[in-house]
C-alpha cells in the first residue's frame, strides 16, 4: 500500500493515478449498465447511455462542488455542506439503484481525492466507499409516490449509519470524541448532528412544490 498511500495517510503520486483509472473505469460501467437497459426499452442504447452518463457526470460534480461549500464543520470530521447529499442521491432517483450505487461509488471516491485520509482499509471503506454507496438506495424508491423525499430520508439514514460504524472505527483506534461517553452512543450521536442537520434543511427546501416540481422536470429529461 505504501506505493499508493503516503505515512500521513495521503495518497502518492501513483494513488491518485489509480484512483482516478478506477473513477473512468466505474463511468465506464455506468456506460455500460445504461446501454444495456437501453436495449431493453428498444431505444437508441448508445444515446441514451451517453446521455444517463452526461446526467449522472452533472450530478456527482454538483454533489463535489457542494460538498466543499460548508455550513459548518466539525473538527473530528464530518460537515454541513449545501445540500450535498441530495445532488449525489439524485442519479439513483432518476435511474434506479444500480446506477445509484455505481454513482455513489464514483462520488465516494472523488471524496476521497479531494480530501485523502487512508489509515486502515475498514476505515477507508466506511469513510469513502460504503458512506457515499448508500446513496444508491433510494433507487429503490424511484418510481413510488414521493420516492424523491423517501429516497432522501434512506439515504441519510443509510449514510449515518455507515458514518456511526467508521466511528466505531476510529474508536478501535484510539480515537475519542467526547469523553466519558462510549463509543456506539457517541458514534451515534456526532454523526447524527452534521447529517441530521443537512437533512433537515434539505427536507425543507424539497417541502417547496416548486423545488420538487423543478427536480420532477430534470427527471423527465434524464428519462425522455
Amino acid at each position: 500500500m505504501s506505493m499508493f498511500i503516503n505515512a500521513g495517510g495521503g495518497l502518492t503520486s501513483a494513488g491518485y493515478f489509480a484512483s482516478g483509472a478506477v473513477i473512468l473505469l466505474l463511468l465506464l460501467c455506468i456506460f455500460a449498465v445504461a446501454r444495456g437497459d437501453g436495449r431493453g426499452s428498444g431505444r437508441n442504447s448508445s444515446g441514451s447511455a451517453i446521455k444517463r452518463l452526461t446526467f449522472c457526470s452533472m450530478c456527482i460534480a454538483l454533489a463535489a462542488v457542494t460538498s466543499m461549500i460548508k455550513v459548518f464543520e466539525f473538527s473530528y470530521g464530518g460537515s454541513v455542506t449545501l445540500c450535498s447529499m441530495l445532488f449525489a442521491m439524485l442519479p439513483a432517483w432518476f435511474y434506479g439503484a444500480s446506477t445509484g450505487f455505481l454513482c455513489g461509488l464514483v462520488y465516494g471516491l472523488i471524496q476521497f481525492l479531494l480530501g485523502p485520509y487512508f489509515l486502515t482499509f475498514p476505515q477507508f471503506l466506511f469513510d469513502y466507499i460504503f458512506a457515499f454507496m448508500i446513496m444508491g438506495a433510494a433507487g429503490f424508491f424511484s418510481k413510488t409516490k414521493n420516492g424523491l423525499i423517501i429516497g432522501y430520508i434512506v439515504a441519510a439514514i443509510g449514510r449515518w449509519a455507515m458514518a456511526t460504524i467508521a466511528g466505531l472505527i476510529w474508536y478501535s483506534l484510539g480515537s475519542t470524541i467526547w469523553e466519558g461517553w462510549s463509543p456506539l452512543p457517541s458514534s451515534m450521536a456526532y454523526n447524527i448532528i452534521y447529517i441530521g442537520a443537512e437533512a433537515i434543511v434539505t427536507l425543507i427546501i424539497l417541502g417547496v412544490p416548486a423545488v420538487r416540481s423543478a427536480l420532477s422536470r430534470v427527471k423527465k429529461a434524464a428519462l425522455s
